[in-house]
């Protein structure tokens, strides 16, 4: 019977890691019912049970993450965001600069007198 129960309690403390690691890296936004800071917390302060919820009640179904971002940098993919382009080829990019620099010009002139 000794052996029956150190299994279980092997079992059980595999069980607890399993869910603990589950609980960290999954995503906040896909977290069910709960924060994912209280599944955390409810999982390490209740080994069996908290496992057992988690895996029944907290644990994002199959299928349900979010999808994975081409780019490492999601800011970069956002609609709407300027996209660099080649200087030399925008002409009123180049105005500007001419006209900011004719005009740094004169007040350093200006100054210089």
């Amino acid at each position: 019977m000794l052996y029956f129960d150190g299994a279980v309690g092997v079992a059980v403390f595999c069980l607890w890691i399993f869910c603990l690691v589950d609980v960290i890296v999954t995503d906040e936004s896909v977290c069910r019912h709960l924060p994912k800071v209280l599944w955390l917390l409810v999982v390490l302060l209740l080994p069996l049970v908290g496992s057992i919820l988690w895996l029944a009640v907290g644990k994002p179904r199959f299928g349900t993450y979010p999808a994975r971002s081409r780019s490492r940098f999601p800011e970069y993919d956002r609609p709407g965001r300027h996209v660099a382009a080649n200087p030399d080829d925008d002409a009123e990019f180049l105005r500007r600069c001419r006209e900011r620099a004719e005009e740094q010009r004169r007040k350093a002139k200006g100054e210089d007198s």
